[in-house]
């Protein structure tokens, strides 16, 4: 008998393990299922040529907002003690688009030293900013204005620039479910930008 209560209890500790397993495993589904509707909404929108998107403002001659503040460099650098994964982002081709520094709660995206990704060139804007990070932000402004989310744990984000050359995109409150989904939507759109660029040149 209590060889058969260790096995029963080695075996709900299993099932545990395998229900948590699952669970984060759906919720990565979850998140490159929403990544994936929104890229397929966006190819629908260049095959269509809309012409809301055409007529688009560059973001220079818009009112400063949260996207264009330029934080001071030492807002997003590096703090010691503060353990970091750092994660090249590269085209399928193994190209270096920019390299990926991940915290518990806060995300860094620096272009590769040799690219210069010009924050007007699509998609920057209307999917990584409108499509993915406003609206990141604007779930957790509801959840704040709804006393779900205090205000200090809301996600935020800042774009560092020179000039209209893109430096740095730093979000903060992160959690990894959301930087996953910025992991692979900062990527597909850095390598749209360079495509374009290539095009161009």
């Amino acid at each position: 008998m209590p060889q058969d209560a260790e096995r029963m209890r080695s075996l709900v500790e299993f099932k545990g393990k395998l229900e948590k397993r699952i669970g984060k495993l759906e919720a990565e589904l979850k998140d490159l299922q929403g990544t994936l509707e929104t890229v397929n909404s966006i190819l629908l929108e260049k095959g269509f040529k809309r012409a809301d998107i055409i007529k688009e403002p560059p973001l220079r001659e818009t009112a400063p907002s949260t996207e264009e503040i330029t934080i001071e460099p030492e807002a997003s650098a590096h703090e010691p003690g503060i353990s970091e994964n750092v994660i090249p982002l590269k085209t399928a081709t193994g190209e270096l688009l920019a390299v990926l520094y991940l915290t518990e709660n806060s995300l860094r995206a620096l272009p590769a030293a040799d690219k210069s990704f010009d924050i007007n060139t699509p998609p920057f804007t209307h999917f990584l900013l409108e499509r993915v990070l406003m609206k990141m932000q604007e779930r957790d402004n509801e959840l704040v204005r709804t006393g779900q989310l205090s205000p200090d744990r809301a996600l935020s984000y800042s774009i560092v620039r020179e000039g209209d050359l893109i430096r740095e995109i730093f979000v903060k409150n992160v959690d990894s479910e959301r930087a996953r989904e910025l992991k692979s939507s900062i990527r597909w759109t850095l390598e749209k930008m360079r495509e374009k660029t290539k095009l161009q040149s």
